[in-house]
């Protein structure tokens, strides 16, 4: 019955797009609490690399689900999901507005649409065997194999070019039978816990966006950048770090291979192509209000019109 689901609003959009100051100023004015679908803001002491907002850019709002995960550990979709249900239902039974916002499109969807994902036993060897030939052959070839039993799952993951869920995927098919696509679509029979009303910032101007990006690139080597990436490497932590877009591009810094402007360069082209992938993957969802940040003069229209929007759909101001 959906009288039994809860109300969340969900604010996606590409990296450095605004959505963390807008879903703070919405959580104030509805009532609400955030909860981060963002897969490297889990990790503690990653902070300036992942943009993680400072206490002071979240003005008294609590935020779930960031800051909490070591960096060694290994951390899952499903476990997210988990996460995620726990934290959305503790907001709910305080009568506040659960706001999940970030950037992670396979986060937000699979925990919006009611997927259940089924872990299962790992097959070390066999994950080895496909991460040695991920190395070899890259992720291309990996994403064609994937192709050959679970289309589906290859084009999404081609979006997102995650190695390690592309992995994941294969693994998944060799060791069960069945492909990933097949077991989210058996994980969905029961639906969704959720009435999500989904948002998300977009550009007309393109450029506009890549100067924000290029421009939060800047600031984060004034905050530290470089100190924060030379101490995940010093520690070994490539596993976590090496997926982060802020680490792996400064490493040829370290190991003396390029100049640090020419790394500077790198990153921020990585981060413009990221920013393009998420765009294509939120763009996948005919459910989604696009809100387009340069059709407003400043944050507080913008602010206003998400507020409109929201209002209209039924939810409460504070």
């Amino acid at each position: 019955m959906s009288d039994n689901k809860i109300k969340v609003v969900s604010l996606a959009g590409p990296t450095a797009s605004g959505k963390t100051a807008l879903s703070v100023m919405l959580a104030h004015r509805f009532n609400g609490e955030i909860v981060s679908a963002d897969s490297m803001q889990i990790y503690k002491g990653m902070d300036i690399a992942t943009a993680k907002p400072t206490k002071e850019e979240m003005c008294s709002i609590r935020h779930h689900l960031m800051d909490y995960v070591e960096v060694t550990e290994s951390y899952s979709v499903a476990r997210y999901i988990e996460d995620a249900k726990v934290a959305i239902a503790d907001i709910h039974k305080r009568n506040k507005l659960p706001i999940i916002t970030g950037g992670t499109g396979l986060y937000i969807d699979s925990l919006l649409s009611g997927v259940s994902f089924s872990e299962g036993e790992a097959d070390i060897s066999l994950r080895q065997e496909l991460q040695h030939r991920l190395e070899a052959e890259g992720i291309d070839a990996m994403l064609s194999l994937l192709s050959e039993f679970d289309r589906d799952s290859a084009q999404r993951l081609s979006v997102e070019r995650n190695p390690k869920r592309i992995i994941r995927a294969i693994e998944v098919y060799y060791t069960t039978g069945v492909t990933m696509t097949e077991q989210n679509l058996r994980s969905k029979v029961n639906g969704s816990d959720y009435l999500p009303v989904k948002l998300a910032l977009n550009f007309r101007d393109r450029q506009k966006l890549y100067d924000r990006i290029n421009l939060r690139v800047d600031l984060m080597l004034e905050q530290g950048l470089l100190k924060e990436a030379e101490h995940h490497f010093s520690c070994n932590h490539a596993n976590t770090s090496v997926q982060a877009i802020g680490y792996k591009e400064l490493k040829p810094y370290f190991d003396g291979a390029l100049s640090l402007n020419e790394c500077i360069e790198i990153l921020k082209r990585s981060t413009r192509r990221y920013a393009k992938r998420q765009l294509t993957w939120f763009m996948r969802d005919n459910q989604i209000k696009w809100f387009y940040v340069d059709d407003y003069n400043n944050s507080n229209m913008l602010f206003e019109a998400v507020s409109e929007y929201l209002i209209q759909e039924g939810f409460e101001v504070e």
